[in-house]
């Protein structure tokens, strides 16, 4: 049975959260579609979101621009919603390579990609949550923009069994091959079923651990109860189970046939036009390839890149929108609600997604690579997803003027529940600005603080770096170049006390919300540009929010527009933050995070710290490593640790090249 949306919480609302939950839950439950919570660096802005879901009641999309963030964001919820279902859905690909033709060239180059089938079960999992229940927050990335099957057609390819119904086990077994999951015998795993006798197993494809065993007596299903996949350990019984697709994409007999003859019919035309056009290559390329997938749909229902059929799988027409996770929410038959966290930069991206995937694929269609209709497997159009939910949630500390002014009403977070204040600014001229954030950086250091500087350019990081090194700083640079391991090493070695003053260009990654850190000088903030937007200078300058000592240095010989509305808003926010905590009687409390376990070197981060001897180690030996750290990159997906399971995926490639 559904549990009611209740966020979880050692704590109560604080600073400005009780205003923000209470403004944005009555415009949303008042049926406004639109939406803001800009919220400062630092001032709860997710446990706001989490109390907003508890407020409104309604089945939430959370969607944000990357990975990381995305499972951060699952953690969190999780913890705030242990009763309900927080499901996770991101692109199950570890690695992906799309397939794409370069014309000057001649070249095609396939489609290639890792899947993560720990990703793949939590996605199917989601789905199959969206169908049967109405406490459900998923946490996705920009792939749920992405092109799905039917929910309608993944709703009827679903078969529900009970104790003392009768079915011929054999009739089981063919539809069971319908919904895509496959006989194996010998191993048993996701997706797959196996026949002993009397005694049916399936291992359903978003099940973690937990198959199910069917006995039968003659055609009638005796009893059914769960089994852990691995040890066979017997656990609960149960009376009637509901069995999912293993796949988004899969549809039943009658509308696969209906499909395929529309495939053969394009297939038809396109062929015509070729040979009209003289164009031999292109129509021998297309006719080999679409008629080799239609064989593997006749005997399988499956093939390699079905999604580039998904317009004639789910009945569309040419240039209809294409279903994505937000129908799988509507199909639910209620109100949802969709928050796009860190808006600023989730928009925008949403935004150039379609782009990129039509001028790709319109390559591939023109030289017979693939079927015009493949162009309609693809993400939303900005303007399909920002009217496609009846409310959004836009979250940031620097929204764009498309949400405000999208927006019924916009509520402000600037109060922070710690009582810390903005930094202060300092505006120091540019000309001896390297010579005069040395002795700045001294007083902080000595005070046990960090430092971040932003530069302009990957050269300046890194000789200011070494400049700063030589005399006799700990300072160290982070660039573009480095992997995902070499930044979180990075970052983990600021917070451990390896260094106290990390130099780079863009340091708005998140992960880099540190404590420690005191400081933040931003040089030439005068040059105008991206870096130095109002955006970019306020989220900069948010770095220094969670430390009580926290202030920001810019050196500039002008003000520029950018400079002055943030230094006004900054100042604004003091004014209000102040007078709340003498209101009161708030003291200021710089913010605590534990370094987590992420935060110590393990074996396999010292491992990767030595190339140099792993360079020179015997292959075997090598091998031996690669299986050990495969071994840790499994656990860690199965915890649903992603961040850790791909930093050793990256030490493993690393190892793999030497």
């Amino acid at each position: 049975m559904d549990q009611p949306l209740i966020a979880h919480s050692p704590y109560e609302p604080a600073g400005d959260q009780p205003t923000a939950i209470r403004t944005l839950s009555d415009s949303i439950n008042s049926g406004n579609r639109y939406q803001t919570l800009l919220g400062v660096t630092g001032s709860g802005k997710t446990y706001t979101m989490a109390k907003v879901i508890e407020a409104t009641k309604k089945p939430t999309l959370i969607m944000t621009h990357n990975k990381t963030l995305a499972a951060q964001l699952y953690s969190e919820f999780r913890s705030f919603f242990p009763n309900n279902r927080v499901e996770y859905f991101i692109s199950y690909y570890d690695y992906y390579q799309p397939e794409a033709y370069i014309p000057r060239q001649d070249l095609f180059i396939e489609k290639d990609s890792s899947i993560n089938e720990e990703l793949e079960r939590l996605r199917l999992s989601t789905t199959a949550s969206l169908l049967s229940h109405d406490d459900v927050i998923v946490i996705a990335s920009v792939s749920a923009n992405y092109g799905l099957g039917s929910p309608e057609d993944y709703r009827s390819v679903v078969q529900s069994l009970e104790v003392g119904q009768e079915y011929p086990q054999k009739a089981l077994l063919l539809r069971l091959v319908e919904m895509g999951y496959k006989r194996n015998d010998m191993t048993f795993d996701r997706g797959d079923f196996r026949v002993n006798g009397d005694v049916l197993d399936i291992f359903p494809a978003y099940s973690e651990s937990e198959a199910l065993r069917i006995e039968f007596f003659a055609n009638e299903i005796e009893a059914i109860y769960y089994f852990d996949g691995l040890t066979g350990e017997k656990g609960e019984s149960v009376k009637e189970i509901t069995i999912y697709a293993a796949n988004q994409f899969i549809v039943g007999q009658e509308k696969l046939a209906l499909a395929m003859k529309n495939i053969e019919d394009e297939l038809g035309e396109r062929l015509a036009f070729y040979e009209k056009e003289g164009r031999v290559v292109e129509h021998q390329r297309l006719k080999q390839r679409v008629e080799f997938d239609l064989e593997m749909l006749e005997a399988t229902g499956m093939c390699k890149g079905i999604e580039n059929y998904a317009r004639q799988l789910v009945g569309k027409s040419a240039g209809e929108t294409p279903y994505s996770l937000q129908d799988y929410f509507a199909a639910m038959g209620e109100d949802y609600l969709v928050i796009v966290d860190e808006s600023h930069v989730s928009l925008s991206q949403f935004r150039g997604m379609y782009a990129g995937d039509r001028s790709r694929k319109e390559v591939l269609v023109e030289h017979g690579f693939r079927l015009p209709s493949a162009l309609d497997n693809r993400p939303l159009m900005f303007d399909e997803f920002i009217e496609k939910a009846p409310h959004y949630l836009f979250v940031s500390a620097t929204p764009a003027p498309l949400e405000l002014e999208l927006s019924s009403v916009v509520a402000q977070q600037v109060v922070r529940p710690t009582g810390l204040l903005d930094p202060l600014i300092d505006v120091v001229p540019s000309t001896n600005q390297v010579e005069h954030l040395y002795d700045e950086m001294k007083k902080v250091i000595e005070q046990g603080d960090k430092v971040l500087v932003t530069v302009l350019t990957k050269k300046m990081a890194s000789e200011l770096a070494k400049y700063y090194s030589d005399l006799g700083l700990k300072a160290r640079h982070m660039h573009s170049d480095m992997d995902a391991i070499e930044r979180n090493q990075t970052i983990r070695s600021l917070r451990l006390g390896e260094f106290d003053i990390l130099i780079g260009i863009n340091l708005l990654r998140e992960g880099l919300d540190l404590p420690e850190v005191s400081l933040v000088a931003i040089l030439d903030a005068d040059k105008e540009g991206f870096l130095r937007s109002q955006t970019s200078l306020i989220q900069t300058a948010g770095r220094a929010a969670r430390n009580v000592n926290g202030r920001v240095i810019m050196y500039a010989n002008r003000i520029t527009n950018a400079m002055k509305f943030t230094i006004d808003t900054t100042l604004e926010r003091r004014a209000k933050q102040e007078a709340h905590n003498k209101e009161h009687g708030i003291i200021p409390r710089t913010t605590i995070r534990e370094l987590d376990a992420n935060l110590k070197q393990e074996e396999h981060g010292e491992l990767y710290n030595k190339a140099d001897k792993l360079d020179k180690m015997p292959k075997a030996e090598r091998q031996k490593i690669v299986a050990e750290l495969k071994a840790k990159m499994l656990a860690a997906a199965k915890n649903l640790e992603f961040e850790e399971a791909a930093r050793l995926r990256d030490q493993i490639s690393k190892i793999k090249n030497l």
